[in-house]
């Protein structure tokens, strides 16, 4: 079975592809590879003779108009491929609680692209997962003014990206779902309390002060969370962090 995946490279794509090798390979697809999905380029003999295609691709920008596009024209581009050379099941990577946070232009640019998956004829997967434990750090560096970093309380159901990966890789050598599986962390925190957690096990002088109105989720529905979702892994992120 030929396996490509669509941003091969990246976080995700590069655990997915490792933990595909001792399963008969797979080969990563990013620009890096001579893979475009935004233009085009590559697509073609990439995909050829291809079983399934996993997208793990992401936008560079979280703002709306550039996510929609990035989305929209890599979606298009890639099934337009996929149909030339018969793929017989996608899979695409997605965020739990994305069709219900109406206003956060980088979720509407997701839920686009769910909904060209589900319209492109292919036979498909959609994993959704929650918020990823690496992108914890980031927001935090966001969200830093001078000693302090400012974080709402909003709850999240963070999960390792290895746990991710996994999730997708299994997808991946399954038979397609044509439905959406939702993937989330063990344990439920406040945006907030991550960051006292990170700090305490990664002390840099800065402490945590909560505001509900700072920073990429102040304001966001309490849908974050898998609340419900049957599939939860088992790696904790203080754990996580201890070992990383």
């Amino acid at each position: 079975m030929k396996i490509v995946v669509v941003g091969g490279t990246g976080l995700i794509g590069s655990q997915v592809v490792a933990r595909l090798r001792d399963r008969g390979g797979a080969r990563a697809a990013a620009p890096s590879t001579g893979v475009d999905t935004l233009t085009g380029e590559g697509l073609e003999e990439a995909l050829r003779g291809a079983d399934v295609v996993v997208d793990v691709s992401n936008s560079p920008s979280f703002d709306t108009e550039p996510a929609l596009d990035f989305f929209t024209r890599s979606a298009r581009n890639l099934f337009a491929a996929e149909r030339e050379a018969g793929v017989r099941h996608h899979v695409a990577l997605s965020i739990v609680g994305v069709d219900q946070v109406p206003g956060y232009g980088y979720y509407e640019a997701k839920v686009a692209q769910e909904n060209a998956v589900r319209a492109s004829g292919v036979p498909y997967s959609i994993v959704r997962a929650t918020q990823f434990f690496e992108f914890i750090a980031p927001v935090m560096n966001m969200s830093t003014e001078g000693t302090e970093v400012r974080l709402p309380s909003t709850r999240l159901r963070p999960i390792a990206s290895a746990d991710v990966a996994a999730a997708v890789a299994e997808a991946a050598q399954g038979e397609p779902s044509n439905a959406v599986r939702d993937i989330a962390g063990p344990e439920v925190y406040g945006l907030d309390r991550l960051g006292e957690i990170t700090l305490a096990v990664k002390p840099d002088g800065r402490t945590v002060v909560t505001d509900d109105g700072a920073g990429l989720f102040a304001g966001m529905p309490d849908v974050l969370t898998g609340d419900g979702v049957a599939h939860l892994s088992a790696t904790r992120y203080e754990e996580w962090l201890k070992q990383n």
